[in-house]
């Protein structure tokens, strides 16, 4: 235990809120053009973020980002996700950090473009894996560029693994190894998509949006989650409920926003309005309000 870490495994942290704010590879990218940024949404973005940094100026964020077109493709190319172990694989591993990092330069430098004091957390250097599953994390690091009035910027990124050798860690599935310690009371996944819907809203026009799931619902919605549209090597919609739905049971009062940034005001809305949501809500139970 660390010397910043409480008895309840929690860091210590002050009490001002705290979010989390995912912007998606599918949102940031063209996911079926390779490493192309989709630089206008993605300006408009870091302007919404700055105007909720003002409009909230207690909030606290962790800003991370997917990997899109740059690190998804490189990673199934490569197989990287399954397991790391042939001196072609170490080298696919490379390559894919390597796409991985050539994104995060491009956001976090529209992030410091909008005046925002955006410092990179990069995640391989911190992570560890045992089969797939992340055992450790930066959460320390992130919690002293906090204190230091940083954002905080993680993108999903290789790891070292005790059992592939090496693996895929998603902004999710960090997260999820950081919120314990780092407690947030809403995390914000926001993708190309506006919602959880109950199908593809894409190829079934009458696919409805769902505005709230909890753990009971879950059962009856698991035929209609179905996997991205395009390469994802951590797992489609179907396993972010899933894991959005392990996140809030272990964690009291979180809750998890699915929304869309293609929306104009969305992302500003999910960090600026904490009595309601855009997209889809989901929660264990009772919610708490935020002042």
């Amino acid at each position: 235990m660390t010397a910043g870490q409480a008895a309840s495994g929690r860091i210590a942290v002050t009490t001002v809120p705290l979010i989390y704010l995912k912007l998606g590879g599918s949102l940031i990218t063209e996911k079926d053009n390779p490493e192309t940024p989709r630089l206008d949404v993605l300006e408009r973005l870091t302007r919404e973020i700055a105007r909720a940094r003002k409009a909230r100026p207690r909030l606290q964020l962790v800003l991370g980002h997917g990997s899109g077109s740059f690190g998804h493709v490189s990673a199934q190319r490569h197989g990287t996700r399954t397991g790391v172990s042939s001196a072609n694989d170490w080298y696919g591993f490379a390559v894919t950090a390597d796409a991985a990092a050539r994104l995060n330069r491009i956001v976090a430098a529209r992030l410091l473009q909008a005046d925002l004091p955006a410092w990179t957390v990069q995640p391989s250097a911190a992570l560890r894996c045992k089969d797939g599953r992340v055992v450790s994390g930066p959460a320390e690091t992130v919690r002293l560029a906090l204190e230091r009035g940083l954002l905080p910027l993680i993108h999903g990124d290789v790891a070292l693994d005790s059992v592939r050798g090496g693996t895929i860690a998603s902004t999710e599935e960090i997260f999820e190894e950081m919120a314990p310690q780092l407690p947030p009371v809403r995390i914000v996944l926001a993708g190309e998509v506006d919602g959880v819907y109950t199908g593809d809203p894409r190829k079934e026009p009458t696919a409805a949006l769902l505005r709230e799931i909890t753990p009971s619902s879950l059962d009856s919605l698991q035929a209609a989650l179905g996997a991205s549209h395009a390469t994802d090597v951590t797992g489609g919609m179907a396993a972010k409920v899933e894991q959005s739905l392990r996140m809030v049971r272990g964690l009291a009062g979180l809750e998890v926003i699915v929304c869309g940034g293609l929306l104009p005001g969305a992302v500003f809305s999910a960090l600026t309005d904490l009595s309601d949501h855009p997209g889809t809500l989901i929660h264990a139970g009772a919610r708490r309000g935020l002042s």
